[in-house]
């Protein structure tokens, strides 16, 4: 795992955007206590391969998130499908079945 690249600095706001790798350190590490969002099953495949994720798909989300934030896709069972950013709050997400939730950057069976 030595010299993969975990993040990358966006220069538009000095924040850092996690790639797929540093997501799936970042899960495996600890608890993962903000910026998470898990999705059904039916979506899980797509998602993996780098589709967005959509309100209706969520089954649970961290009610933190703000939208513009990074945020980890994760499968009912705890698994990485993607990372990207929130469209909705974590509120939001939990309550709307419409509409886009987090726009999906990289998916991990992306090639």
């Amino acid at each position: 795992m030595e010299g993969r690249l975990l993040a990358t600095l966006r220069p538009t706001d000095g924040l850092f955007s996690l790639t797929v790798e540093g997501a799936k350190r970042l899960a495996s590490k600890a608890n993962l206590g903000r910026l998470w969002v898990k999705v059904s099953d039916d979506a899980a495949p797509f998602i993996a391969k780098g589709k967005s994720v959509f309100a209706k798909h969520i089954t649970d989300a961290d009610t933190e998130i703000r939208p513009q934030e990074e945020t980890i896709v994760l499968s009912k069972y705890g698994k990485v499908l993607a990372v990207g950013k929130a469209v909705l709050t974590g509120r939001e997400m939990k309550t709307f079945k419409r509409g886009l939730a987090v726009r999906v950057r990289r998916g991990v069976a992306e090639k």
